[in-house]
């Protein structure tokens, strides 16, 4: 036992499988950075990561068991979830199309989109299914109930979970930047991907809309 950590080693490689697996939050970032650059994917970035620390704490403060016994606060936050992961992949498709169109968007609307990454990979964040059937499943079986401090636990579980997600998200930044530049000449090319993405956005708020607590 490591100050109130079950088994971290298991932990970090569990943490490290649960980032890997594609989810909206690294997707959501990616895109940023393929559209907007390097800069914006770590606001994107910045977004995630608090996101992830508000899903830890409500974990640590037993929001595990609070969702359990009131099955319809539960059903409000999946379905309130699955409907923005729903808008966001819609907006995703109705951009490819334009851009497949070659249309341009309006400037004031481009500029009011390229402001947003913190805030929306922040709402992303807080209404993602893998994250959140992570931190009230997986996460919080590590720490020791009986432990003198659970809260450094805790904090240990999440600093290692926040470096694997930073290490990861900067890899997907910098892929997405250069990938951007790639097919920049290639608009049918990149219009697609983002469709591809927009339709894996709707995948989520479906798996979301569906997802349990058993």
């Amino acid at each position: 036992m490591f100050y109130g950590v079950t088994d971290i080693w298991t932990y970090a490689l569990g943490a490290l499988f649960i980032v890997l697996l594609p989810g909206p939050n690294s997707l959501y970032v990616m895109a940023v950075a393929s559209r907007e650059g390097v800069a914006a994917g770590y606001r994107g970035a910045c977004g995630v990561f608090l996101g992830d620390t508000v899903l830890m704490i409500l974990s640590a403060a037993g929001a595990a068991s609070l969702l359990k016994t009131h099955p319809a606060l539960f059903m409000l936050v999946k379905y309130a979830g699955a409907a923005y992961l729903g808008w966001v992949g819609l907006s995703l498709l109705r951009q490819a199309l334009a851009n497949w169109r070659g249309e341009a968007p309006a400037g004031g609307e481009a500029q009011a989109e390229a402001s947003k990454p913190f805030q929306r990979a922040l709402v992303i964040s807080l209404m993602n299914p893998k994250a959140i059937l992570f931190f009230i499943s997986f996460f919080i079986q590590f720490v020791d109930p009986q432990a003198a401090q659970p809260a450094v636990a805790f904090l240990i579980l999440g600093v290692i979970l926040q470096i694997l997600s930073a290490l990861y998200l900067s890899a997907l930044i910098f892929g997405g930047a250069y990938l951007a530049a790639q097919f920049r000449s290639r608009q049918r090319l990149a219009a697609a991907g983002t469709a591809s993405v927009g339709g894996v956005f709707l995948g989520f708020g479906v798996k979301l809309a569906t997802a349990s607590l058993s």
